[in-house]
């Protein structure tokens, strides 16, 4: 068994549990509203601009027996630079106030406690313990999204009758990570230390748990406020 079915296999009761919140199962569906869509691409924008930064910090710390895996970061960092923009640009198109949520100027468009722990673990754990458990954080953003975004993006669409600008970042990650998929499937297969393939699966499994946590935190965000349909 490669090293890839293992760590699909070690995480599959965490990835269950995230891919059975509810507000996941809604999105899928359709079902929620444009404040819930809006304080979503609030926590995405949150951690997605992060998402460059880690890649770069990942690969300095890396030791040299994983050059091979410092080139491969190269490029994932040449397809992830600026997608926070097109965050950003959704909340715009939706009819959201992006430049509230790029400068954090209220409450409601800063990043949640959730968010926040997710990113500070990842960059702890590339700093403190281990840059190949970031990794892990791979797995769990790159495979929500595949499962999940393009059906999501086109549900929610048709029942708040929003453009299809106002979506780029879920299609994109619907469609665009299915080949990131592969591309990470392939180099996780050429991790072979038992001790590093352990802390990716570790990392994972947390991941999934921080993840879904923001989900949660959205969710009963929304369910606070009052239900506005959308213009």
């Amino acid at each position: 068994m490669t090293f890839y079915q293992q760590l699909l296999n070690a995480t599959e009761q965490e990835r269950q549990t995230l891919m059975s919140l509810p507000l996941i199962v809604q999105g899928a569906q359709g079902n929620i509203t444009l404040e819930t869509y809006r304080a979503f691409l609030t926590q995405a924008y949150h951690h997605v601009k992060h998402t460059t930064p880690l890649l770069m910090a990942c690969g300095g710390r890396l030791s040299g027996e994983y050059e091979w895996l410092r080139t491969a970061i190269g490029e994932y960092i040449e397809e992830e630079m600026g997608h926070q923009e097109w965050v950003l640009n959704d909340i715009a198109a939706s009819g959201g106030d992006k430049e509230s949520v790029r400068h954090s100027a209220t409450a409601a468009d800063a990043a949640c406690h959730e968010t926040e722990v997710m990113v500070a673990y990842a960059y702890d754990m590339i700093s403190r313990v281990n840059p190949l458990g970031f990794f892990g954080m791979v797995l769990v953003l790159e495979g929500t999204s595949t499962a999940v975004a393009t059906q999501a993006g086109e549900k929610i669409m048709q029942a708040l009758k929003l453009p299809k600008k106002a979506f780029s970042y879920l299609f994109s990650h619907g469609s665009l990570d299915l080949s990131h998929v592969t591309f990470y499937e392939s180099l996780m297969n050429q991790v072979t230390k038992p001790e590093d393939q352990q802390i990716i699966i570790h990392a994972a499994k947390r991941f999934y748990r921080l993840y879904g946590d923001i989900f949660k935190h959205v969710a009963a965000q929304a369910a606070s406020q009052p239900l506005v349909a959308a213009a």
